[in-house]
């Protein structure tokens, strides 16, 4: 009994050492309780059993919090130390597992995948560029959102690379893009065949170590554990239920690793200090594939790479059974967010865009943003500041309009972010346009103002 004792001491003494460890809190007290405040709403919202988030704010990591039920039976809170699948954010890893080998002579992104692998459909033809960004043709051998019966059993890349990208092509190379986990069953290959050793094992090496991810797991070789989230799938509107499990090797270099948003953001964080690849491997991942007629993708190598009011974005959700995750970088910014969930809903990417514009948004507000959110937050109190408004926009501020604005905008609270997306010249007055979110509700605010400074417009309607 004594030895049992000295045991589960050491056992609990580690737990509250790993927790410590991935517990980080130096945000802004308001803008934490807004993020907090964005994951507890989304999860009401959709259901979603639990969350798992970690924030990056001027390039470091300032906030880890879980909200919500790791475990419904026995009923478990979420906390930041426990590991969630991420899914096809798994595919940014191999990726940069190919350019590593690039950096050392190994390969080029633009040999033929047939050069590594034989026998593939039109593999002296097809690049690893093209399977990296989805432009290769090569079918998609999991595009379900639930999984199959098939696949509760074990298999082996080889088995996948036989039965789908032996398949005739869906497009001649280059010419579209569409979204296939068999590419990158491809490439994890080539990394296999070239290292001579298993994808996760290189990555381990060359990646995950030398950034102190501790918590990656690779869920083709072992399980999550009764300390990391489990995960819930719910048939229609029915009751949330433990989700069945991928057998062993379907996931392979597509979306096979699990970890803590802690560790995510660790890597998000070496993306915007270029800390793992060079310079020009980092180019490469983020530059946007074009297709043979110019059109562009939105996606470079393994992330989607797009422009959102302004910012330049790198993204990637990943989904497997049970768990859906998001992670968001928006490098000029400094700014990163990785959520995970357990459940098969849109939370995650909810939650995730929800953080990354209230986080990015607090380092730039506007003068404009400054003004049209006082004025906001009086009216949601039931006040206006009538020096601000020219003749029109003070009539039609009666005291009517100024009871309906406090009784419709008053019940909303604060909101969780508020920005302006627009901007020109009409009438002699600069037209502004605002979008306002809160956790399943989105307004519209325009305004046009005088040179003067004068208000002509504030007015506000549903965005959706």
């Amino acid at each position: 009994m004594k030895r049992r004792a000295i045991l589960l001491f050491a056992l609990i003494a580690a737990c509250a050492a790993a927790s410590r460890a991935q517990a980080v809190d130096t945000i802004d007290s308001t803008l934490k309780a807004k993020i907090d405040r964005i994951a507890t709403q989304v999860l009401a919202l959709r259901g979603v059993p639990s969350a798992s988030i970690a924030v990056v704010q001027g390039g470091k990591l300032v906030y880890t919090q879980a909200y919500g039920k790791a475990h419904l039976t026995p009923d478990v809170a979420a906390t930041p130390t426990m590991r969630y699948s991420i899914g096809s954010i798994s595919k940014q890893f191999t990726a940069a597992a190919i350019l590593l080998l690039q950096e050392q002579g190994k390969l080029s992104l633009d040999d033929a995948v047939g050069k590594y692998v034989p026998d593939l459909t039109r593999g002296k033809e097809v690049t690893i560029r093209q399977v990296l960004s989805h432009t290769s043709g090569y079918q998609d051998y999991w595009p379900e959102d639930y999984l199959m019966t098939p696949m509760m059993k074990p298999e082996n890349a080889q088995y996948i690379l036989d039965t789908w990208a032996k398949k005739p092509l869906d497009f001649v190379p280059g010419t579209q893009w569409q979204y296939s986990n068999t590419n990158y069953v491809v490439a994890g290959a080539i990394v296999e065949k070239i290292t001579g050793e298993k994808l996760t094992g290189f990555l381990a090496e060359h990646v995950f170590r030398p950034l102190g991810m501790k918590s990656v797991l690779d869920r083709d070789e072992d399980a999550l554990t009764s300390t990391d989230a489990t995960p819930y799938v719910r048939a229609a509107l029915g009751p949330l239920r433990r989700a069945p499990e991928e057998g062993r090797g379907w996931m392979f270099a597509a979306g096979e690793l699990a970890m803590t948003p802690h560790d995510l953001a660790l890597w998000d964080i070496s993306m915007m200090t270029q800390s793992i690849l060079k310079p020009e491997s980092y180019k490469e991942m983020f530059t946007e594939v074009k297709l043979k007629d110019g059109k562009g993708t939105q996606y470079g190598l393994g992330v989607e790479v797009m422009n959102r009011d302004g910012h330049r974005m790198i993204e990637h959700s990943g989904e497997v059974t049970g768990f859906v995750s998001d992670n968001i970088v928006l490098p000029d910014d400094g700014v990163a967010v990785a959520v995970t969930t357990n459940h098969m809903a849109s939370g995650a990417s909810q939650i995730a865009q929800l953080v990354a514009g209230t986080v990015s948004g607090a380092a730039h507000q506007t003068e404009a943003e400054k003004q049209a959110l006082a004025i906001y937050r009086d009216l949601q109190k039931g006040t206006i500041d009538r020096t601000l408004l020219a003749p029109n926009l003070n009539d039609y501020f009666s005291a009517q309009t100024v009871e309906d604005f406090r009784t419709s905008l008053g019940p909303l609270g604060e909101p969780l972010t508020f920005r302006q997306m627009g901007e020109s010249l009409r009438g002699g007055m600069t037209f502004r346009g605002f979008q306002i979110v809160y956790p399943g509700k989105r307004l519209r605010l325009t305004t046009y103002t005088y040179p003067d400074g004068k208000l002509e417009q504030y007015l506000i309607e549903p965005a959706d």
